[in-house]
């Protein structure tokens, strides 16, 4: 098994909880204009596709409209609902002292990627940044894994791509680089399961442990 030099993140719901910003972000704007008609429930498979995607599920006749209502909600409440996931800043520094390579790789728009980077105050740390903006086509098309990769000089067997969604997982298996799922996705650990990562992360310093096995 190659060493793993090169970790590719997901960013919300892996390296920044926005969880709670994005679900009340999505309830906000559907009860403005479908009054009762979705829960909490309806809103998770929401959590993970670009907005598009997800708004056209909702009313393709509608779906600019709910994409800008959104885009306003969102930033105007982004630093007050988001938080670290425990233990990132503090891994991602360790990781980075260790020599490896490091990206995120994010179907967020860039300017919004860019605020929550700058809220962890991590934004230094990562070698290139991959936002909605720099793709024809986000995860779980390759594109944006294969982009990082080009841009870090990586291969595929070196690399992870580290998520809480389905696109991230199958986004990396479409790469060719190893996968690892995280335990404290909103959709829970037995969902990431069922997509069959090679790996589980129950903390993010598990990375340590594992970049540190494929170095033997």
């Amino acid at each position: 098994m190659a060493k793993i030099t090169t970790l590719l993140f997901d960013f919300d719901g892996t390296l920044l909880d926005t969880n709670e910003l994005i679900i009340q972000t999505f309830q906000t704007v559907l009860d403005d204009h479908y009054p009762g008609k979705f829960t909490r429930a309806h809103i998770l498979p929401f959590l993970g596709p670009p907005l598009i995607e997800s708004f056209t599920r909702v009313d393709p006749a509608k779906t600019d409209e709910l994409i800008q209502a959104y885009r306003s909600w969102n930033l105007a409440n982004h630093d007050r609902l988001s938080k670290e996931f425990d233990g990132v800043n503090e891994t991602l520094k360790e990781l980075k002292k260790r020599g490896m390579k490091m990206a995120v790789v994010s179907t967020k728009r860039n300017n919004m990627l860019w605020k929550g980077l700058d809220l962890l105050a991590i934004g230094e740390l990562f070698d290139t940044v991959i936002g909605l903006d720099d793709v024809t086509a986000p995860k779980p098309d390759p594109e944006p894994i294969l982009l990082a990769l080009e841009r870090l000089g990586s291969t595929p067997e070196e690399s992870i791509m580290i998520g809480d969604n389905s696109h991230d997982i199958l986004g990396g298996k479409n790469a060719g680089v190893r996968t690892a799922g995280v335990a404290w996705s909103i959709k829970g650990e037995a969902f990431m399961r069922e997509l069959e990562p090679d790996y589980i992360l129950h903390h993010i310093s598990d990375l340590l442990r594992i970049t540190t096995e494929t170095d033997r």
